[in-house]
């Protein structure tokens, strides 16, 4: 696995989540249907306006029942994932249960991350504390906003994770907006951002001589939106190549 620098990490912070699935899609890696979350995950706090991108380090929690004494050692392991590393890490957090009763997240735990080296979290389970947790410097993505911690525990540290319909594996690439979150592959990532760029310049052919008719005031035709969406289409085809 080839780790992106600091410089290519915050390349790829200069444009928003569909952008990056979009040039991802141009290279044919994987479905088009995979490698993001669903719906069901929504941006709580979000930092200096602009997406949260780093290497991920998992976990699976669960909040309906009292922790067992090994499940102390289970939190060791966890937070052991994040020493050693000095670029920017994301927690994804599974909630076994069916429904979120307890948040692992809110003050505590960002501030406890952040000194970790961890920058945000994307969550299945619930987050709280949040305005707190934004003065903290940290992102929140989860699936609820829970009042309590309840029985919070960690189960398991540094498996394979199920977010909100994201499969993901420690060490895999986060890019995450208000529209979700997405597994970057890391066969494409040092060539992502030039692929972005690819991605904005496809969609120009189609979107600029349309805001010139608006702008003149007239109307477009249907044959000139095929004519367009082919070119666009066109620059589509060549992204990653």
């Amino acid at each position: 696995m080839e780790l992106l620098t600091a410089a290519q990490l915050e390349a790829l912070r200069e444009f928003d989540t569909p952008t990056i699935c979009n040039a991802i899609e141009g290279f044919g890696v994987r479905a088009k249907t995979t490698g993001y979350t669903d719906p069901s995950l929504r941006l709580r706090v979000g930092m200096e306006d602009k997406p949260m991108v780093g290497y991920a380090r998992t976990g699976i929690i669960s909040a309906r029942f009292p922790a067992k004494p090994e499940h102390n050692e289970v939190m060791r392991a966890y937070y052991r994932q994040y020493e050693g590393f000095d670029l920017p890490q994301v927690a994804v957090i599974q909630d076994l249960d069916p429904q979120p009763v307890g948040s692992f997240w809110g003050d505590v735990q960002a501030t406890v991350h952040r000194a970790l080296g961890c920058i945000g979290t994307v969550t299945s389970g619930g987050v709280r504390d949040v305005a707190e947790v934004e003065k903290v410097g940290f992102y929140l993505f989860s699936k609820e906003v829970l009042i309590s911690h309840a029985y919070i525990h960690m189960v398991e540290a540094g498996g394979t994770v199920e977010v909100c319909g994201m499969t993901v594996q420690p060490g895999d690439l986060i890019h995450a907006d208000c529209h979700g979150a997405i597994v970057i592959p890391h066969e494409v990532a040092p060539r992502l951002a030039a692929a972005c760029r690819q991605a904005v310049d496809a969609e120009e052919a189609l979107l600029l001589p349309c805001r010139q008719a608006l702008e003149e005031g007239h109307r477009v035709t249907a044959d000139q939106v095929m004519e367009w969406r082919a070119e666009m289409t066109r620059r589509r085809a060549a992204i990653g190549k």
